[in-house]
């Protein structure tokens, strides 16, 4: 796996733990309300995956575009359905979205670079 998807997950990883170990009632919640809402349910995990990629797109919060897009992955969402759902994301977003979509495509494309 590329370094760029490594080193976010680490960070990740060891923040959320740092985040959870202050046993806040409130954050804790939050965490697991995240969890549960990709829950397959009357929508799949894949389209929940593509939704969770696109809302964060538009107000352009990258660690969480790297989160799915990496979720899109796992799930074997093909580069053609999240291409697609990046220029639904873009369309509602506007041009200020381009640095960000240019992130999102590096970010997708690392794992695949690095086989």
């Amino acid at each position: 796996m590329s370094d760029i998807v490594v080193d976010f997950n680490s960070c990740r990883s060891n923040m959320n733990d740092i985040i959870l170990n202050e046993k806040s009632k409130v954050l804790n919640r939050i965490f697991n309300l995240d969890s549960n809402a990709f829950k397959p349910g009357a929508l799949d995990r894949k389209t929940k995956e593509l939704l969770g990629l696109v809302a964060p797109t538009v107000p352009r919060c990258d660690d969480c575009v790297q989160y799915h897009l990496e979720q899109c992955h796992k799930e074997n969402i093909s580069k053609n359905e999240v291409m697609e759902s990046l220029e639904i994301a873009t369309l509602v977003g506007g041009t200020i979205v381009i640095p960000n979509l240019r992130r999102a495509f590096e970010y997708w494309e690392a794992p695949e670079n690095k086989k």
